[in-house]
Order: structure tokens, then C-alpha cells, then sequence
């Protein structure tokens, strides 16, 4: 592949692609904390964009030196990231579910940062594939592709978390309910889009 404009058009399509699940995360998110400050909004959308960036160019390594291996462990991705997913929603929902009984507010939602890690691997570790798909080029194509899909995911998240924040303070209560059943469904829609 040569550089060309249809490389980074093909490379911003592709950060669109795998921004997707980044994006309902950030959504549920906004909506689990909607007073969120700029600067934590640009931290969470900035792991979910590293990420984004560390797991096609670990895809592309893992092509030019361990395919075989690579290959192997590509089957159980989709089912690391249901656990990972479903074990931080399922989190959220009973916490939602507890809040909405007890009728508390007073306890801090938020996002811990070995949460927020959790989160960036399991909505990104589908991205080691993309190494598959780029393996063609070149380190330093690979490289800005990565680097295009790391920024495209950074302005994704940062609409989603945006948008959940507008939603959570309206939906107040229920928002931890809801961010939990769209992590947990986001995990069935990765399980069930390795079958198709």
C-alpha cells in the first residue's frame, strides 16, 4: 500500500469502525457521572484512544513475528471482552439497582482507574485484528493508521461522554441502571458479532 488520500480515508473509516463500542462506553459513562469535568472527560477518552492506537499496532507485530500463536488466541477475544464487560456493567447495575432501593445519593459515582483500564482493554482488544488487516504496511503506515484511529476514537468518545452527561442529568437515578445494561449489552453485541 502507498501513501494516498484513500489511506487516510480508509484509516479514519477504520477509527470510526472500532470506535463504536469506545463510544457507547463513553455514553454509559457520561450518563454513570454527569457532572464530569473536561479534564476527566479527556483522560477517559484519551485511554479508550491509547487503546485504540496499542492494539492494531500489537496486531501488527504479533503478524510479523507470532501469527500462528496470534491466530490461536484470536477465538477467545470476543469472550474476554463479554467477561470484561459484563463484570463492570453488572457492577453498575447492581449498584444502580441498590441506589434505586435505598434511595442514597450521596455516594460519588465515578470511574476508578483500574475500572477505566478494564474498560480501554475490553472495548479495544478487537482491535488486534485491525494488525491483520494493515499487515501490509509498513511500520511507519501502520503507524499513522494507528495514530488516525487513536484521534478519530479521542473525538468519538468525547461526543459520547458529552451526550451521556446531557441524558444523565435527566434520567439522574436510573443512569447507573442504564450504564450497566449498555455495558453488558455491548459485550453480547462483540460475542455475538464473532459468529456472524
Amino acid at each position: 500500500m502507498q501513501w494516498s488520500f484513500v489511506f487516510f480515508i480508509n484509516s479514519i473509516l477504520l477509527g470510526v469502525g472500532l470506535a463504536m463500542d469506545a463510544f457507547s462506553v463513553s455514553l454509559a459513562n457520561g450518563l454513570n457521572e454527569p457532572e464530569m469535568k473536561a479534564g476527566r472527560m479527556n483522560l477517559i477518552a484519551g485511554t479508550y484512544s491509547f487503546f485504540q492506537f496499542a492494539m492494531p499496532m500489537i496486531g501488527w507485530v504479533c503478524v510479523h513475528t507470532v501469527v500462528e500463536k496470534f491466530k490461536a488466541f484470536e477465538k477467545f477475544v470476543p469472550w474476554i471482552a463479554l467477561a470484561l464487560l459484563g463484570y463492570i456493567g453488572g457492577e453498575m447495575l447492581i449498584k444502580g439497582i441498590k441506589k434505586e432501593e435505598s434511595k442514597e445519593s450521596d455516594s460519588k459515582p465515578g470511574l476508578g482507574a483500574g475500572k477505566l483500564l478494564v474498560q480501554g482493554i475490553a472495548t479495544s482488544i478487537d482491535a488486534l485484528s485491525v494488525g491483520f488487516t494493515i499487515e501490509q504496511y509498513q511500520f511507519p503506515m501502520a503507524l499513522t493508521a494507528s495514530l488516525i484511529i487513536a484521534a478519530v476514537t479521542h473525538v468519538i468518545c468525547l461526543g459520547g461522554l458529552t451526550l451521556g452527561k446531557k441524558f444523565g442529568l435527566k434520567l439522574a437515578d436510573k443512569a447507573s441502571i442504564l450504564g450497566g445494561l449498555i455495558l453488558i449489552g455491548i459485550g453480547i453485541e462483540i460475542l455475538v458479532k464473532s459468529f456472524i
